[in-house]
């Protein structure tokens, strides 16, 4: 088994304001228009706040698999993250003024690794941990591109 990397990040800038880039990221329903693993997010209740929880459908070729998450950082155009509560890691958006916009960082934290069976998963039936994890990284330039791409719209 391959050890699972404890952070996984990509970065863009965007010819787009903080607040113009924050209402797009917390979107959490627009994921499905910008990931390529995303099929669609369910958010529970109205908006976004602390706590706020959903549930996505994923899809990889033919498997498709939901996830739950919860809201854990909430910094107003600044830093938005989720907790996948099945597997414990940590997705965030985090948003920098630059003199020509915001440059975003979008992370997966995994300090302490994933759950067992996340872990299992991953290397029984998506290729293990390496192409996993390569497969999330190029999902986030994927990701980055067309959020800046709608931002700039």
């Amino acid at each position: 088994m391959s050890d699972v990397k404890p952070l996984i990040e990509e970065s863009i800038e965007i010819d787009a304001t903080p607040e113009a880039v924050w209402a797009l990221v917390t979107d959490l329903p627009r994921m499905a228009s910008w990931s390529p693993q995303v099929v669609k997010t369910i958010v529970r209740g109205d908006g976004i706040s602390l706590g706020t929880r959903a549930v996505n459908i994923n899809r990889r070729g033919f498997l498709v698999w939901p996830t739950r998450s919860k809201v854990v950082r909430l910094a107003p155009h600044t830093d938005f993250a989720f907790q996948v509560l099945d597997n414990n890691s940590v997705w965030s958006f985090q948003l920098e003024p630059t003199t020509a916009g915001t440059r975003v960082t979008q992370r997966r934290e995994a300090p302490n690794g994933t759950t067992r069976i996340s872990s299992v998963l991953v290397d029984k039936v998506l290729g293990g941990q390496d192409t996993f994890q390569s497969e999330l990284r190029d999902g986030m330039r994927q990701t980055l591109r067309r959020i800046k791409a709608d931002a700039e719209r």
